[in-house]
């Protein structure tokens, strides 16, 4: 398999490091099939991850969210089963899956209902980095950093003439 050459684009980027790391954690191979799952879009910033985890309760499961990861466990104790399986189709074993978030991605929830275990998500964006609107002021400069503007100056002069 041919690997991805990103090093040209890291060359003339700042603090894209993380993507490098995503990236190739993306494309390998050794990631678990168990448990299946979708994640859907359910509103403009609203997210829900589903995971198909048959024959678990809420006391088998454990999710965590810490910094931009998100790791869901699953753990069953089989060792009280008095059950002879012909056929066991149903895989019911131990997982342990992690999701990696974006910037301003935070749990909200979570739910266990018919053998889905659905987790939702949000993304909130701070104030302070949404887009705003500058007004364009139309009366004379300001003071800045201790300057007075010409209009004060202006002023000051008159005051000392009068």
């Amino acid at each position: 398999m041919t690997r991805l050459d990103l090093s040209p684009l890291f060359r003339s980027s700042v603090g894209f490091d993380h993507l490098a790391s995503l990236l190739e954690s993306a494309t390998r191979l050794d990631q678990p099939a168990y448990p299946p799952y979708n994640i859907e879009r359910v509103g403009e910033d609203k997210y829900r991850i589903a995971m198909a985890i048959a024959g678990f309760k809420d006391s088998d499961l454990s999710i965590e969210s810490e910094g931009n990861a998100l790791t869901v466990t699953g753990t069953i104790d089989k060792g009280n089963e008095d059950r002879e399986y012909l056929y066991q189709g149903i895989a019911a074993r131990n997982f342990e899956r992690k999701f990696q978030l974006a910037e301003h991605v935070k749990v909200v929830g979570a739910k266990l209902e018919n053998g889905l275990l659905n987790i939702d998500l949000v993304r909130e964006i701070p104030e302070t980095l949404k887009p705003r609107k500058i007004e364009i002021g139309t009366t004379g400069e300001k003071v800045i950093e201790g300057k007075a503007s010409k209009a004060d100056t202006r002023k000051a002069d008159e005051s000392k003439v009068a």
